[in-house]
């Protein structure tokens, strides 16, 4: 069942991200409702979502098809992933009218978009995210990408997808954390953007952390609303579309400073860039007192951890350092950080030194 559909309109395509529920039984039907004709389909699938559901997704594509069943870790978000799609889509004579479909999370959409815009100078993409974190977040915008030893999606390229699909079926399967985790992009959204989203999650987050409806669908909709403004505005990020990344210069670096353990996932991550960000942005003067405790008020109530000496050290600062400074919005020795004025208002491209940030990590997070 379809409940709202976004159109998103760039330079180099339009597409729909489609919202809803249950598609995964009829997808051949919704794909020949949206134009799509191709002879064969390449199927990327995150083999965590299980049997029953893979085997429903490949018998409702009638196409030929070729499946591949990957296991989405932020390792395998690599050049060797990317080379054995590639090779796979030759050895079975693929051409450009035909297509690669995605179903995963974001690792799965971003590695599968990636491979998509290299075959051939692109293929046909079509994506369906089955985490709340790809549906609201990596699915939309065109970003595709891969780690490399120096840090996260710092190879990669913008290519649009030719449709999304958001079926929220599939994250009543999720566990909290990977709600929470998705949560942590649609706070982030409304925080850069729209106090009005930020005052209803603030009323409702605890019916949509538990998924239910119509609040979960709200959330999803008015968080690729915002993204969807943005893209088309700037679809290459040379300038608005940098306020997406608020606290992920931070986040990013705790990351890769952890070698993606598991122990703290993206979303996770991001809650703690968060945090960082409004800290150090109320400790410049550009957020006020009473707004940076709201924010933090509404991190408490939605029971987000933002304590960042529970993952680190004063011992990991010089590596957290050296990961923000390779983060692709850098040109420069100075470290760029995205920085919030007050809630919908961004501060966009101020750079700092690496001593006064390794100062503000030490003396202000890892006080422990």
């Amino acid at each position: 069942m379809i409940k709202a559909k976004l159109g998103i309109r760039t330079n180099n395509g339009s597409y729909s991200v489609v919202i809803g529920t249950n598609f995964f039984n009829k997808l051949s039907k919704i794909l020949r409702k949206n134009g799509f004709n191709f002879n064969k389909c390449f199927l990327l699938i995150d083999k965590k979502i299980g049997k029953k559901r893979i085997k429903q997704i490949s018998k409702s594509i009638s196409k030929k098809k070729i499946i591949y069943l990957f296991n989405s870790t932020e390792k395998n978000k690599s050049f060797g992933s990317v080379l054995k799609i590639l090779n796979l889509l030759q050895k079975n004579n693929f051409n450009r009218n035909d297509c690669l479909l995605t179903v995963g999370g974001g690792i799965t959409g971003d590695t599968g978009g990636f491979a998509a815009s290299l075959f051939k100078r692109g293929i046909k993409f079509i994506n369906i995210p089955t985490t709340l974190l790809a549906q609201v977040d990596s699915s939309i915008g065109g970003k595709t990408g891969i780690n490399t030893v120096y840090g996260k999606n710092l190879i990669g390229s913008f290519y649009q997808p030719n449709l999304v699909l958001a079926d929220t079926l599939f994250l009543k399967t999720l566990p909290k954390r990977e709600i929470t985790c998705g949560y942590a992009e649609i706070l982030k959204h409304s925080l850069i953007s729209d106090k009005k989203l930020f005052l209803y999650l603030d009323k409702n987050v605890q019916n949509i952390l538990k998924l239910k409806s119509p609040f979960i669908e709200k959330a999803i909709f008015k968080s690729c609303k915002i993204k969807r403004d943005i893209v088309q505005k700037d679809e290459k990020e040379n300038n608005l579309r940098k306020i997406l990344n608020f606290g992920h210069t931070f986040a990013h670096a705790y990351e890769a400073s952890m070698t993606y353990s598991k122990k703290l996932n993206h979303g996770e991550a991001v809650i703690l860039g968060i945090y960082s960000s409004l800290k150090f942005s109320l400790d410049n003067k550009l957020i006020n007192l009473s707004e940076f405790n709201l924010i933090i008020g509404h991190l408490s109530k939605a029971k987000l951890s933002y304590n960042v000496s529970k993952y680190f050290s004063k011992i990991d600062t010089k590596k957290i350092i050296s990961y923000m400074q390779n983060d692709k919005k850098n040109n420069s020795e100075k470290i760029n950080l995205i920085l919030l004025k007050k809630i919908g208002s961004m501060e966009l491209n101020k750079k700092f030194s690496k001593e006064k940030i390794r100062s503000f990590i030490n003396e202000k997070l890892l006080i422990n």
